[in-house]
């Protein structure tokens, strides 16, 4: 079929309205889909493939798109557009391409999947010192003690004459210095072999607390309920180093030296009274307490007990103030007075200084 390109529609050729020889008439599509024509006023073969006719080295371009070409393209995006949705809906934590828009072709950029949740449980925390060395499995040690078998413990309970059998327990502080702390009086003492330790104490309270603690920053709390605390009169003297001190009764009226003349120095029982001396002075700055202790009321005695502090020029105290406390209890009542003592020269080692109005004298009555 001969068409004249200028008068093709809808892929059919169309009637010359001018009568006029067409200027370039083709030969519509051959056996192997190309399109081959020629010119009648130049003689020139033309060839036309994919819609486009060069001739002269000119190119015209065949105004409507072939339908197959048409028909292809439809069904591609067609197809592309169902994949994107089908992965869109059934690819869970995939990025998704999804086609917006035939005319503009353009697409967005795969989604960024959303981040699980991250759950973190049971977390342990473990320490180690620095300088702790990792055996290597099955290599032969010492045993490790349980953590329990050395836990310091401590123990209180009441005896007689107002006192308190106070016990410590700290099996892995063998010889460690121990501080001992009861109602403002406190004394310093050493655990023996076996971490243990155990004393008199007399008691300054009818609830008596006791706290005890290590060098090494162990500590336990024992508590111990004492009965008969108002009828016993104490006087406790403490200080820390070593000051010297001493307390001294002398119990209704007696000389020193002679019975009734009760301190810690003195043999076996001297008097109504007892000295209890608590502390051990081997330790550096060692807090020492001096306890005098008598009922306040005496089967067929009655009279005044006198009490003085004493401290002794020694080369250790000589030339320099010395600290000191004294607590007294009367009517189960406690109270403290605090003392600074200017100590003489070391020309005057040996002598003492007596102190007379530290604490007061007790008047003890007759049962």
């Amino acid at each position: 079929m001969l068409c004249c390109t200028r008068f093709v529609k809808g892929g059919q050729c169309a009637a010359n309205p001018s009568g006029q020889l067409p200027r370039v008439c083709f030969l519509v599509r051959n056996e192997i889909g190309e399109i081959a024509g020629f010119s009648p006023a130049g003689g020139h073969k033309l060839a036309v493939i994919a819609g486009q006719v060069s001739s002269t080295g000119r190119a015209q371009e065949d105004p409507m798109p072939n339908r197959q070409v048409i028909l292809t393209a439809a069904m591609t995006l067609t197809c592309a557009l169902g994949i994107g949705i089908y992965m869109q809906y059934s690819g869970a934590g995939r990025g998704v391409e999804t086609a917006q828009g035939l005319a503009g072709g353009a697409s967005e950029l795969p989604i960024e999947p959303e981040a699980a949740e991250l759950r973190i449980e049971r977390i342990a925390l473990t320490s180690a010192p620095p300088d702790t060395a990792i055996e290597p499995k099955g290599t032969p040690g010492a045993d490790p003690v349980p953590a329990a078998s050395c836990q310091m413990t401590a123990t209180a309970e009441a005896a007689p004459q107002a006192m308190v059998a106070f016990s410590v327990d700290a099996p892995c502080r063998a010889h460690e210095r121990l501080t001992v702390h009861h109602s403002g009086m406190s004394f310093t003492a050493s655990l023996d072999s076996t971490g243990q330790y155990a004393s008199l104490v007399p008691a300054l309270a009818r609830t008596a607390v006791f706290i005890a603690e290590t060098a090494s920053g162990a500590g336990a709390v024992a508590v111990a309920e004492v009965d008969g605390i108002e009828s016993m009169e104490r006087v406790v003297v403490q200080w820390s180093g070593n000051s010297g001190f001493e307390v001294h009764a002398r119990e209704f009226g007696a000389a020193y030296g002679s019975a009734g003349h009760v301190w810690h120095g003195a043999a076996g029982e001297s008097g109504a009274g007892r000295i209890d001396r608590l502390g051990d002075e081997s330790h550096l700055a060692a807090r020492v307490a001096e306890v005098y202790s008598l009922p306040s009321r005496l089967p067929g005695q009655s009279g005044t007990v006198s009490l003085t502090a004493e401290a002794e020029v020694t080369t250790s105290n000589c030339g320099r103030d010395i600290f000191a406390q004294a607590l007294q209890l009367r009517g189960g009542r406690l109270s403290s007075r605090d003392l600074v003592l200017a100590m003489p020269d070391c020309d005057a080692q040996g002598s003492f200084l007596v102190l007379n109005n530290l604490v007061e004298d007790l008047k003890i009555a007759t049962n």
